[in-house]
């Protein structure tokens, strides 16, 4: 899996202005793309959130999962600090797509959890592959990060392309009802660090 650079342009936002870089993994027939704010290349470590797609988590404003919020707190942060980048991953449901995340939903509805549902659908608990992610970050001169997520495997992803994780920073926020049961299987069967309720 590579990730090829296409072009660059501004995306203003409510945090702030960041620039938008676009990258396409022919082989896999996707696009991905990543926000910078602020000079990302050399010195101090980085800023970084790597976010997988969810439409209806970042875009539909969906209560069943922590994406939508993750990732606005993510673009929060790195405003703040003036310099950051967030590196968008086109891999909806944990790699599984759109539509079969509505099929695991419906599973979900009638009492499966997010793993249980996506096995039953045949696929594995997540099939994402952040190895997309060491072109984006070589293009950018990104070679020591300030990670923000709750994953452990995108510690270990990060550091085995060859770049350094100085510190993991974790990311909890959007906690509800309607999640509740989502966020303890991401813990408890996913390993991911979760404050427990």
């Amino acid at each position: 899996m590579t990730a090829v650079y296409v072009e660059s342009s501004r995306l203003p936002t409510q945090w702030g202005e960041f620039d938008m870089h676009g990258f396409e993994d022919p082989a896999a027939d996707k696009e991905h793309v990543v926000l910078t704010m602020g000079d990302v290349s050399g010195g101090a470590p980085v800023l970084v959130r790597i976010h997988s797609e969810c439409l209806t988590g970042d875009a539909l404003f969906s209560m069943r999962c922590d994406c939508g919020s993750q990732l606005q707190a993510a673009m929060q942060a790195i405003a703040e600090e003036g310099r950051g980048a967030i590196l968008y991953l086109r891999q909806e449901g944990r790699g599984i797509g759109l539509l079969n995340k509505i099929r695991a939903y419906k599973l979900q509805d009638e009492g499966a959890d997010t793993v249980q549902a996506n096995e039953a659908l045949g696929f594995g608990a997540d099939l994402r592959d952040y190895g997309v992610c060491e072109p984006m970050f070589a293009h950018l001169g990104i070679s020591d990060v300030r990670l923000m997520t709750n994953n452990p495997r995108k510690v270990d992803a990060v550091e085995a392309m060859g770049v350094k994780v100085s510190e993991r920073l974790a990311l909890r926020t959007g906690h509800n009802a309607h999640n509740e049961k989502y966020l303890a299987t991401k813990a408890g069967k996913l390993g991911h660090l979760m404050e427990q309720h």
